[in-house]
């Protein structure tokens, strides 16, 4: 009888592989484990690549922390020699390109999804809290974007002044505030909500609006703005 680990590409299913599932199904329909067998191509004499896909899978427990991955660690898994472990950051490099939207067509916010869409790959996993602030023009396009304030989120660390100083700087019509929770909860604290209300009255002041603030969870998020307290 043939086990998971001894059952090679060969013994499935022509229609069942996963390059021909991607070719005739789309990429849409192949899992995690798929994907990355396909990028490592071959197994090992004793392991199928199905199996070597998995123990990658296993090592890195969620697949949004192979974005941090070293070589070092990659060739530290069993079966994957330094060959298997350059593709594989490859891979992940490009993804993390295409996902960064550093295009020449400016992005658009239009509302706190847009917000959260354009932020959401590069804070959703991030171990420790990062404050960043989307610089608009009047037509809600980002100009720019920067990371102010990297730690535990409270009024006297994120002052407006470093904030509206940029601001003034990059001629920016408008703002919008985001923040990530490692913990996953996008959950406002009363020290985000406090933040909004300064950050709302010095731009209120200076004449360049904070349109939202939008905290960054586990793949999802929450806008203060519409929770109503903006």
């Amino acid at each position: 009888m043939l086990t998971e680990q001894s059952l090679m590409i060969r013994d499935v299913h022509v229609a069942d592989r996963p390059r021909e599932r991607l070719v005739n199904q789309g990429p849409n329909s192949l899992s995690n484990q798929e994907l990355i067998a396909i990028l490592l191509r071959t197994g090992t004499k004793q392991e199928s690549v199905l199996f070597l896909a998995n123990r990658v899978l296993t090592y890195f427990e969620q697949i949004q922390q192979m974005k941090d991955a070293t070589i070092e660690e990659m060739t530290s898994i069993k079966g994957i020699g330094q060959a298997k472990a350059v593709q594989l950051l490859a891979a992940v490099e490009l993804g993390r390109r295409l996902s960064s939207k550093q295009t020449d067509v400016k992005y658009t916010i239009r509302s706190p999804k847009d917000a959260a869409s354009y932020l959401m790959a590069d804070m959703t996993s991030l171990k420790q809290e990062h404050f960043v602030v989307l610089f608009l023009n009047i037509k809600n396009q980002v100009m720019h974007r920067q990371t102010i304030f990297v730690g535990s989120l409270n009024a006297s660390i994120v002052h407006p002044r470093e904030i509206f100083r940029e601001a003034v700087r990059r001629s920016a019509a408008s703002i919008v505030c985001a923040h990530n929770h490692p913990s996953g909860n996008p959950a406002p604290s009363p020290e985000d909500i406090d933040v909004t209300k300064r950050l709302m009255e010095a731009g209120s002041i200076i004449g360049i609006e904070l349109l939202d603030h939008v905290i960054i969870g586990d793949h999802q998020f929450t806008s203060l703005k519409e929770k109503g307290y903006m």
